[in-house]
């Protein structure tokens, strides 16, 4: 493999229009309604395959409707689908997303068999056939939280390069992500959770006081565009300006933009390049898809 990401895998129901409920059984009208791959580890490890790089996830997913969603979505797409187990009676996860007209959004999420992976589940074996291993929405996975340190310590004395997409935490206490981070190659953090992670109300000071450790630390940010800092440098990807359909995914597929582009010998700059201009694609297209093929198709004006 070139990468392995490890985390959440189910499907996303995209719903826009009138969707701010309102109780008392008033029926609402939507405007569109799509079902597509959803997990902020499934978009990234999709976006992987997509651009060409050997991807597999480990993912727990039950034995249902949403599963076989899932499976055939990711199997589409070209990745190849680990299950350590099936969590037995529990079902799969699912998202609803609700799209209302303006730029906004809220997110209804069934955890499901997201929480059940264990940091044993990530092999010897598994680090032994990666070159790299990405893990996201960590806060959704308590069992891994717990133990994800030592399985970025694994991941080091073998030699695979580890990343880290927290996403948000619900409870925000962040908890370990401090003896996680002292193991992680690149953080991927968007800006509201590099603040929070650090305590921090600057981005300079925030990066700062993680890249200390010696981790790359990438900072999503919207139409901002993104910025990167490492031990003795700094970056920064400037923002696009594009129609936005959906911004489901959009983080994710940076995640894929960047990694795809580290794995194959970019560096600091140009990655954070591609990561956005992939986001900027996909947010132009209804679900976490990412249309392109190829880093070809990215590439030509990243000179």
């Amino acid at each position: 493999m070139d990468v392995l990401v490890v985390g959440d895998a189910n499907p996303d129901l995209v719903l826009r229009g009138d969707v701010r409920p309102r109780f008392g059984q008033a029926e609402q009208l939507l405007t569109g309604a799509d079902l597509v791959l959803g997990g902020s580890a499934a978009i990234t490890a999709a976006g992987c395959a997509r651009l060409g790089l050997t991807t597999s996830l480990l993912t727990a997913i039950g034995d249902d409707v949403f599963g076989d969603i899932t499976r055939e979505r990711l199997t589409e797409r070209g990745v190849t689908l680990i299950q350590p187990r099936t969590a037995t009676g529990l079902p799969t996860g699912l998202s609803v997303i609700l799209t209302p007209p303006e730029d906004d959004r809220a997110i209804l999420t069934l955890p499901g068999t997201i929480p059940t992976l264990r940091p044993a589940d990530v092999t010897d074996e598994h680090l032994a056939e990666t070159r790299h291993l990405h893990v996201a929405s960590l806060y959704l996975q308590p069992q891994l939280a717990a133990g994800l340190a030592g399985v970025f310590e694994r991941a080091r004395a073998r030699g695979v390069g580890t990343s880290l997409d927290t996403n948000w935490d619900p409870a925000e206490k962040w908890e370990s992500i401090a003896e996680i981070l002292a193991f992680t190659d690149v953080f991927l953090p968007n800006a509201n959770e590099l603040m929070a992670i650090t305590g921090l109300d600057s981005a300079d000071a925030a990066a700062a006081s993680l890249v200390a450790n010696g981790a790359t630390v990438v900072m999503k940010d919207g139409a901002r565009g993104a910025r990167a800092w490492w031990p003795g440098g700094a970056c920064a990807a400037p923002g696009e300006t594009v129609e936005v359909v959906d911004t489901t995914g959009a983080g994710d597929s940076f995640n894929a933009g960047f990694l795809a582009a580290r794995l194959s010998g970019a560096d600091g700059r140009q990655a954070a390049l591609l990561g956005h201009r992939l986001a900027a694609i996909v947010i132009r297209n209804r679900g976490a898809i990412v249309p392109a093929s190829t880093m070809a198709d990215l590439a030509p004006d990243q000179a």
